[in-house]
């Protein structure tokens, strides 16, 4: 990696303040290449240094997929309520550039929800462009009828206060309340809205799959890390 200021790594990778960073060094918890780091200007590759004993947490940054839980919303404003950023260990919240959400679920909505601080790739996989490939299971609160797969499919749902109709989205229809549906927008609570559009209320979402990933095994609240060099 391209050597920085160390002040800049520590503060960037959220162990402590530009400020506080000759602190840490004259307590001789910075090393760089296996010797004690001498001044806080001092450049080094930060994927040599170690800090209290241990090698820098992601210097290449952060992505992880989470199983979000029911009843956190995907914000910073705990205003709102339990925020997915409890969910994160606490020394991400300080890294700069900040960790964020790529595209978001509603407060009860439960799923596949990545999690990344590298601008770039929160972009790539939000920008309407890159057709993004995201599928929900959906419960809602009567009967589907088959009519819904064909209006779906078509490009001529108009949402409403929406001028431009929704792209064609795959549904399929799995019982008689429940249904999967795939989509390639991330409009704002945009499979409710299609929905309610033809009269029904969802009572159930979640998101199984985001592009490529699932979660596997991964329980309410947990998350797991991706190999983000793999996507830079």
């Amino acid at each position: 990696m391209q050597a920085r200021r160390i002040d800049q790594i520590l503060s960037n990778l959220g162990y402590c303040s530009r400020s506080e960073a000759r602190a840490w060094l004259k307590a001789g918890r910075v090393m760089v290449s296996g010797v004690p780091a001498q001044s806080p200007d001092e450049k080094a590759d930060p994927t040599l240094m170690i800090v209290d004993g241990e090698p820098v947490e992601h210097p290449h940054g952060i992505l992880a997929v989470i199983h979000k839980p029911a009843g956190f919303v995907c914000s910073h404003d705990r205003n709102e309520g339990p925020t997915i950023y409890e969910l994160l260990p606490e020394r991400w919240s300080q890294r700069n550039p900040s960790i964020t959400t790529i595209g978001r679920l509603d407060k009860d909505a439960t799923g596949v929800l990545l999690v990344s601080d590298d601008g770039e790739l929160v972009h790539r996989w939000t920008s309407p462009k890159h057709k993004v490939s995201k599928i929900y299971e959906v419960t809602v609160n009567q009967d589907l009828q088959p009519r819904l797969t064909s209006l779906f499919a078509s490009g001529e749902l108009l949402l409403d206060g929406e001028d431009k109709p929704c792209v064609p989205a795959k549904l399929e229809i799995i019982s008689a309340r429940e249904a999967r549906l795939e989509l390639t927008e991330g409009r704002y609570h945009q499979v409710k809205r299609m929905f309610s559009n033809q009269g029904f209320d969802v009572l159930r979402l979640h998101r199984s799959r985001f592009g490529d990933f699932e979660l596997g095994d991964l329980l309410p609240g947990q998350l797991r890390l991706l190999p983000i060099n793999l996507f830079q």
